[in-house]
């Protein structure tokens, strides 16, 4: 239509030409013909393909029917944390080339896990509301005191930044070591004790991570590096 292009029939017609097909791209140019369109099929969105005049369906229905995975709206996936993880491990090494010379130093670990740290902290503060009615679910701290979940990812952020500017120790290692120790006994607790099946917070509150291993190895991360970042700065390393 003059005001909407559909991103699902662009898509569909991508597909169908990489997979050798030759195309007859029918528009729906008004409200009216795609209304008499839905009525006529007995379909309720649009676009539809048709392959030798059989009604394959909508833009999932036909990567079905060519075997490509569908995943569902509420299925578990863990691409949005493999994702975090692998550029946060890609702009610290990066970082330590410039800054270093070579990947391989201490300081591209620890910019690893800071940098790891902000990208999870700006999901969660991307809709703060949603994360601390995700959070509530299976944190001990936020059960208690309902407020826990709105501070915690801006104490997950400020502590990141200034672990990746290695600036004020005192600040962020005690920081990450508080809501890193709370953080993994609950969720030890929830997976690990009480067998419960959540989704994780720790990428925001609409996520489909599944909690346990990824949010306590996040809580982990925090820790470590806490203690990690004291005991340098006390001079035992």
């Amino acid at each position: 239509m003059a005001d909407h292009l559909c991103p699902y029939g662009l898509k569909s017609k991508d597909l169908l030409e990489r997979k050798g097909y030759e195309v007859e791209d029918h528009h729906l140019t008004s409200r009216e013909e795609t209304d008499a369109f839905k009525k006529k099929h007995a379909v309720e969105t649009t676009p539809q393909t048709f392959i030798d005049g059989e009604r394959i369906g909508g833009y999932d229905a036909l990567r079905q029917h060519f075997g490509q995975e569908v995943r569902g709206a509420d299925e578990t996936t863990y691409q949005p944390v493999i994702a975090i993880f692998a550029v946060a491990l890609l702009m610290a090494l990066g970082l330590s080339w410039a800054f270093f010379g070579s990947i391989l130093t201490i300081r591209a670990f620890e910019w690893f896990i800071a940098i790891s740290m902000c990208f999870l902290a700006v999901q969660k503060l991307k809709d703060v509301e949603a994360f601390s009615t995700m959070f509530l679910n299976y944190d001990l701290l936020a059960q208690q005191w309902v407020r826990y979940g709105y501070v915690y990812p801006f104490g997950e952020a400020l502590a990141g930044v200034l672990m990746v500017a290695g600036a004020l120790v005192w600040v962020s290692a005690p920081i990450a070591l508080f809501i890193g120790t709370i953080g993994a006994v609950s969720v030890f607790k929830a997976v690990y004790i009480d067998k419960r099946e959540l989704k994780c917070a720790c990428v925001g509150g609409g996520s489909n991570v599944p909690l346990g291993f990824v949010s306590l190895t996040e809580n982990l991360m925090m820790i470590f590096m806490g203690l990690w970042m004291l005991t340098r700065a006390l001079g035992w390393i």
